[in-house]
């Protein structure tokens, strides 16, 4: 696996601390989290952290392609860090956003209608497994 620091300089982007921990941020905690949930994780450990760093950081990821934004079942965007083709689950009851990691490429690169298809997403919504077992115990 490469680090943080190589992604960040093969896309042309200088290694700052405040980059390198946001990324290793959302590399260990697949959570899908919003811009806020970021700053909110790391100002503890990064008192000078600025909400607008966050917020830029996350862009510039977002245009060099290291990050994923997306726009999932509401307004707020969300960033992930997981590039690979994958479905998104959301949990109804809890909110959390899951990957399901099924194997699936349909359309890629596929002209549809006379439109060709670069990018596509798959989200769910229903009751995941830790609610649904919460619900068995009641």
């Amino acid at each position: 696996m490469e680090s943080i620091v190589e992604i960040l300089k093969q896309n042309k982007i200088s290694p700052s601390i405040q980059r390198v921990r946001i990324l290793e941020f959302l590399r260990d905690n697949r959570i899908h989290p919003t811009a806020d949930m970021v700053y909110k994780g790391l100002v503890d450990e990064m008192p000078t952290l600025s909400k607008t760093t966050v917020y830029n950081t996350l862009k510039l990821f977002v245009e060099k392609q290291i990050l994923v934004g997306l726009t999932l079942f509401e307004n707020e965007v969300r960033y992930e860090y997981n590039m690979e083709p994958h479905i998104h689950f959301k949990c109804t009851k809890c909110g959390k956003i899951y990957d399901l990691d099924r194997s699936f490429d349909f359309y890629k690169d596929e002209i549809i209608d006379g439109h060709k298809v670069e990018e596509h997403h798959v989200n769910l919504k229903g009751i995941c497994s830790n609610c649904l077992k919460t619900e068995k115990n009641k």
